[in-house]
């Protein structure tokens, strides 16, 4: 059966809410439901379930879709602890506004000091937003004083996935 999810940020909502949820469709409509209730202030009824089923969509792989954006940062360091902490910072300071699902850092095996972040956005316009935030920029000059050299951006339209566990 294909893995469905509901994520709040793709549903207009006053609270901001960045939920999301996934899992085999009944077992995603009752804690969807249960957190439109116990969240959102909604009353569980056969109109919110039937809203909820509708609005699910089938889970990308690794939580990406045709679509996404994805932007990868090179960087050397040997302050990685101090980038990490930097990046908690940046991303409880942005609360709701942050726009970035997700991201991974990976650390260059065969170039001691580089590291790679992968941060991935529901669109381009999405990444863009994120960017043009004064909280973003503050942060990238604070990662910028933490490396030696300039970090490198490469911006990524995700056309398609693959998952080779099915």
């Amino acid at each position: 059966m294909t893995r469905k999810y509901v994520d709040c940020r793709e549903t207009p909502s006053v609270s901001g809410c960045t939920l999301a949820m996934s899992g085999e469709e009944e077992e995603l409509v009752r804690a969807a439901v249960n957190h439109a209730v116990d969240v959102h202030g909604h009353t569980d009824s056969e109109e919110l379930r039937e809203g909820v089923r509708r609005d699910l969509k089938d889970a990308p792989v690794a939580g990406m879709r045709q679509g996404a954006f994805v932007q990868l940062i090179e960087f050397s360091t040997d302050r990685i602890d101090e980038v990490e902490r930097l990046a908690r910072e940046w991303a409880e300071e942005m609360g709701a506004d942050r726009t970035a699902r997700w991201a991974l850092v990976g650390t260059d095996l065969d170039r001691p000091g580089t590291y790679v972040e992968i941060v991935e956005f529901p669109d381009h316009d999405s990444a863009m937003d994120n960017s043009a935030n004064p909280k973003t920029t503050r942060f990238a000059e604070n990662l910028r004083a933490l490396c030696s050299g300039e970090p490198r951006f490469v911006n990524l339209e995700v056309r398609g996935t693959t998952d080779f566990a099915s």
